[in-house]
């Protein structure tokens, strides 16, 4: 049986990687996954409890471990955490395994995308923009090395940005 490319998207929180996976999901055909839901549904409790009880030591460990497991399944579309880059072994795992797609977005983007979500414990603090910056600075050059395909979704319809996704995947 041949092998199905499978498709990973990187990038900050509220680049719109959930809601971009699903609909490139039913576009392409392939099953869609959350991996944060899948650490979730792993430890039967919320990334919040999980980044309370273990820190984000024990989330990243955790999450190493969901990211090795489900790169190796074929004909996904995966949406990954924000922070999965930051370790060595999911960029290595994610640009082997897959086509990988950086979700690029700005600062300002991701405020007005993630104001009311209670569900991202490193929002929870006096200053999210100044965390977002700093999460920026820190990341995006990793979310460029593992990348294949870098697409903007500033203020654009998630289905322009999927068709967008498509055409770059067939060329």
């Amino acid at each position: 049986m041949k092998r199905t490319q499978s498709v990973f998207l990187v990038g900050p929180m509220g680049a719109g990687k959930s809601t971009i996976g699903r609909l490139l999901s039913a576009e392409l055909k392939l099953e869609f996954i959350d991996s944060d839901k899948v650490i979730e549904e792993r430890c039967g409790a919320n990334i919040p409890w999980i980044f309370d009880k273990e820190g984000e030591l024990g989330f990243r460990e955790r999450e190493e471990q969901a990211i090795d497991d489900l790169t190796q399944m074929d004909g996904i579309v995966l949406a990954t955490g924000g922070g999965v880059v930051m370790r060595e072994a999911n960029r290595r795992n994610l640009s082997g395994r897959g086509t990988v797609v950086y979700l690029c977005t700005s600062v300002e983007q991701q405020l007005a995308r993630t104001s009311k979500d209670k569900n991202r414990p490193l929002l929870q603090n006096d200053n999210p923009e100044q965390v977002l910056r700093d999460l920026f600075a820190k990341r995006d050059p990793l979310y460029r090395e593992v990348a294949d395909i870098i697409i903007q979704t500033d203020k654009r319809n998630p289905r322009w940005v999927v068709q967008e996704l498509r055409n770059k995947l067939k060329g």
